[in-house]
C-alpha cells in the first residue's frame, strides 16, 4: 500500500468516526504548537484507528466480534469503540501492561487475557485466536483502517494550521506517522514529517535504516506505548519510508525532562509524548521561524511513571 492509496481511506474515515471521536485542539507551545490527543476520549490517537476499523466491518463481521493486542491504549481504544458500536472485544495483553490500564479496558466490557513475555508475543497469540475462531483481528498498526483513522489526525490539522511547515511524531509500529504522513503528503507537501524514538527503543528507526524488518534490540523505556516489535509483513515499513523525511533520537533524561516540562503545564502526558517534545526541543534550532506541531499522542502514564512528573 502506498501513501496515496491511503489518502481515500483517510478522507472516508474522517466522514464517519466523530460519533465516536472527538477533534482535538492546537495549542500555542512556547514556538511551536501542540495537538492534544491526551483529551481524547480515552486519553491516546488510538481511538481514531480502532473506531475506523470497527465502522468499517461488515455486518456479519462485526456481529462475530473483534479480537485485538495491545500495550493498553489500543486496547482501550478497541474496547471504547465496541461499546459504543455494541461490538463484542478481547484483548491479549502482555503481563507488562499495567494493572491500571487492565481495568480500565473491562470497564469497557471487553475481555483480556494475559498472554506471553512482550507485546509481540500477545500479538502473535492475539491473531492465532482470531483466526482459528474466524473473528476479525484489529492490529494496533498493520491494517490499512486502523492508520486511516489515525491520519484523520492530518485531516484536522489541515483544518487548525494549514500552513504548518513540520509535525513531530511518536513512533511505535508506524500506524500513526504512516496515516498522518500520507495525508501530508497530499494535502501540505512542504510539511516535513519528523519520526520520533527514544534511543532504548527505535526498533522500527532500526529497522528502516537497515532496510528490513528485523528483531532490532530494545531495553526499557519510559515511551511504554511504543515499545514492542514490529510484525514482518507490516504496511507501515513502506509507508514510513515513503513518508517520514527523517527520524530524531532522544534519551530517557531528556523524555523523562519533556514530561516534566509538560505537567508543569498542566497536561497529562505519557512517555510517548514526552519523546515528541524531547525531540522537537533538541531540534528547535534547526525550526526556528516555522510553524511545527508538536503531536502531544497520549496522556495515560502508568502510576509509577506518573510518580516521576513532581521531580
Amino acid at each position: 500500500m502506498s501513501a496515496r492509496d491511503l489518502v481515500p481511506l483517510i478522507e472516508a474515515a474522517a466522514a464517519r468516526i466523530y460519533p465516536v471521536v472527538r477533534e482535538t485542539p492546537l495549542v500555542p507551545m512556547d514556538a511551536a504548537f501542540a495537538k492534544l490527543e491526551q483529551l481524547q476520549t480515552t486519553g491516546s490517537f488510538k481511538l481514531r484507528g480502532a473506531t475506523n476499523k470497527l465502522m468499517s466491518l461488515a455486518p456479519d463481521a462485526a456481529r462475530g466480534g473483534v479480537v485485538t493486542s495491545s500495550t493498553g491504549n489500543h486496547g482501550l481504544g478497541v474496547a471504547t469503540a465496541g461499546q459504543m458500536l455494541g461490538i463484542d472485544v478481547e484483548v491479549f495483553l502482555s503481563p507488562q501492561v499495567t494493572p491500571a490500564k487492565r481495568e480500565r479496558i473491562l470497564t469497557c466490557g471487553a475481555r483480556i487475557r494475559i498472554v506471553g513475555a512482550n507485546a509481540l508475543d500477545a500479538e502473535v497469540a492475539a491473531r492465532a485466536a482470531a483466526a482459528a475462531s474466524k473473528r476479525t483481528y484489529v492490529s494496533p498498526y498493520n491494517d490499512p483502517h486502523v492508520a486511516a483513522g489515525q491520519g484523520t489526525i492530518g485531516v484536522e490539522l489541515m483544518r487548525q494550521a494549514p500552513d504548518l511547515d513540520a509535525v513531530f511524531i511518536a513512533v511505535g509500529g508506524g500506524g500513526l506517522i504512516s496515516g498522518i504522513g500520507s495525508y501530508l503528503r497530499h494535502a501540505a507537501p512542504h510539511a516535513e514529517i519528523i519520526g520520533c524514538w527514544p534511543e532504548n527503543s527505535a526498533v522500527l528507526y532500526e529497522c528502516l535504516r537497515a532496510g528490513r524488518i528485523f528483531d532490532a534490540p530494545e531495553s526499557n523505556t519510559l515511551s511504554e506505548s511504543t515499545a514492542g516489535g514490529v510484525e514482518a509483513d507490516s504496511i507501515t515499513f513502506d509507508l514510513c519510508r515513503e513518508v517520514m523525511h527523517r527520524g530524531v533520537l532522544v534519551s530517557e533524561a531528556d523524555i523523562l525532562s519533556a514530561m516534566r516540562w509538560a505537567h508543569r503545564r498542566g497536561w497529562t502526558v505519557e512517555g510517548a509524548s514526552g519523546v515528541a517534545l524531547a525531540a522537537y526541543f533538541k531540534e528547535a534550532a534547526r525550526y526556528a521561524g516555522k510553524k511545527v506541531v508538536v503531536l502531544i499522542c497520549g496522556g495515560n502514564p502508568s502510576p509509577a511513571i506518573a510518580a516521576l512528573l513532581d521531580g
